[in-house]
């Protein structure tokens, strides 16, 4: 990441402001998918193996992008019109690769490990929220080098529960005791930013992942990141 001077950070148009009831920074709350990493493969794969299963074929992989971010069993009632029924047997195909595959055909967005680093540097607490099973995601956070990042990594549950993002974000913060003045989320959907506003968080809506500029200032993101580089800037400002 490129460092700015104190004069140079002055002059950088955020394109927003500081919450007005936010307090001293100290806590910052990831998203997973399409925020630390890239999980397209995996989850674009272990979703057409899914689909398979009702003997529904995927011309092309990109066609299920949009199952990237929301919690899966919605995604298989609102995208493929499933059942309640035929939605929680999609999830359980799923999980039958991504399990033993699906996780790790995965990849670390570039310059996020420095991100993290410098961060952490500057003594603020590290966090993960993500709608994926906790389970899931500290395995990918360990097979990729980043669980050393973070204070904690709070997920949904294997049976279905927490898995709405307001849901997830509310459960780091209660463990963790952390006041939501002090916190900020970051992600790349709309699930992200409306999970935030919804807690009490300002928020982040990173362009480094699947959700497009409009959804996230549509879901009422405080600022938008363009790339990694600028996710950094905008964390300095509010420090």
């Amino acid at each position: 990441m490129i460092e700015k001077t104190a004069d140079e950070a002055d002059t950088i148009d955020f394109g927003g402001s500081k919450p007005k009831d936010m307090g001293r920074l100290q806590s910052i709350l990831f998203d997973l998918d399409g925020t630390l990493t890239d999980p397209k493969e995996g989850i674009t794969k272990s979703v057409e193996y899914a689909l398979g299963k009702f003997n529904i074929a995927v011309e092309h992989l990109d066609e299920l992008l949009s199952y990237i971010g929301p919690p899966l069993y919605d995604s298989f009632v609102e995208i493929q019109g499933f059942t309640a029924e035929n939605a929680q047997k999609a999830v359980e195909f799923y999980r039958e690769r991504y399990a033993t595959l699906g996780k790790y055909e995965n990849a670390v967005i570039p310059g996020i490990p420095q991100l993290l680093e410098e961060l952490r540097g500057r003594g603020l607490d590290l966090y993960v929220a993500t709608s994926k099973p906790t389970v899931f995601a500290e395995d990918i956070l360990r097979h990729y080098g980043l669980d050393g990042f973070f204070k904690y990594v709070g997920g949904s549950n294997l049976d279905g529960t927490r898995s709405r993002k307001q849901e997830v974000i509310q459960h780091v913060l209660d463990e963790n005791h952390i006041p939501a003045n002090e916190a900020l989320m970051i992600g790349d959907r709309e699930h992200d930013i409306i999970g935030a506003k919804a807690c009490g968080l300002p928020s982040i809506g990173v362009m480094i992942g699947y959700g497009s500029e409009e959804e996230l200032r549509s879901a009422g993101a405080d600022d938008i990141a363009y790339n990694v580089a600028e996710i950094g800037e905008i964390i300095y400002r509010l420090t």
